[in-house]
């Protein structure tokens, strides 16, 4: 890959975390796509790498937690035979995590809706904590057991469970209508006006918004499953150290005390080195 300048590359994620697809992106910023394309991994990596070390001892109070369906090369009915069950083809969902009181994403993984994808989802997540927090999660089952590995009976913590006229499942464009929530503790003392999963639901939708590759009907979905996750590592890079919160007025990172400032993309870029 040609070297590109930091100006260059700064425009380039300038539209990449505003929702534009790879193709549109090169043609913005004048570049070739397979450029695009190759910038990706190298800055997703670097995104990754310093958000892992700088998301640690986190003082979080109330932990929110929930998954967000996309897909990957196909859709799960159209997965070719020879790569049905490969995890990367076909149904592949984003754990996330999401701090309450400062809108921070400490923890976010992609992999299976399964057990043992919760599993190391909330180790990964009990690691970064430097308190007891309570958590709240939707009535997912496999978080009773994921999360009492992670932290044992150290924590405050709380389902949603959410009752649906039909099946829970989504519709091509919108999920069954709720009927009402259930507040159900499973350990500890969580208080229950703070029972919610609301402010990761919208985080969710920041997520589409933002990202081409989780656009619904669309051909710009991720066909590879490690761009994929490197794209989402610069989205939460953005979201947490660039983007103001509405509410907040300031970014994630600054109301965890991460950070000081609000960063620039240029800040973003050097962080490759």
């Amino acid at each position: 890959m040609n070297k590109l300048s930091t100006e260059k590359r700064t425009q380039i994620i300038s539209c990449l975390v505003e929702g534009n697809s790879l193709r549109a992106t090169a043609r913005m910023c004048d570049v070739a796509f397979n450029t695009v394309l190759k910038f990706i991994p190298e800055i997703g990596m670097a995104c990754d790498e310093y958000q892992d070390k700088a998301f640690r001892n986190l003082n979080c109070k109330r932990i929110q937690c929930d998954e967000i369906w996309t897909f990957c090369y196909a859709k799960e009915k159209n997965v070719p035979e020879d790569k049905k069950g490969t995890f990367g083809y076909g149904d592949v969902w984003t754990w996330v995590a999401l701090d309450a009181d400062t809108k921070l994403v400490p923890s976010f993984m992609v992999g299976n809706r399964d057990a043992k994808s919760a599993k190391i989802f909330m180790d990964d997540l009990a690691a970064r904590l430097a308190n007891r927090v309570q958590l709240t999660t939707d009535g997912y089952k496999v978080y009773l057991e994921a999360v009492d590995n992670a932290f044992g009976g150290d924590i405050d913590y709380a389902m949603l469970v959410k009752t649906y006229e039909s099946s829970q499942e989504e519709t091509r464009y919108s999920p069954a209508k709720c009927k009402g929530s259930d507040k159900k503790r499973i350990c500890g003392n969580p208080d229950t006006k703070n029972v919610s999963t609301s402010y990761v639901e919208r985080q969710n939708l920041t997520m589409r918004m933002c990202m081409r590759r989780f656009t619904r009907l669309t051909n710009g979905f991720s066909k590879k499953i490690e761009n994929h996750v490197y794209h989402l590592s610069l989205h939460y890079m953005y979201y947490n150290f660039c983007r103001v919160h509405k509410t907040l007025r300031v970014t994630p990172a600054m109301e965890a005390g991460i950070t000081d400032h609000i960063w620039g993309i240029d800040e973003i870029v050097r962080l490759i080195g």
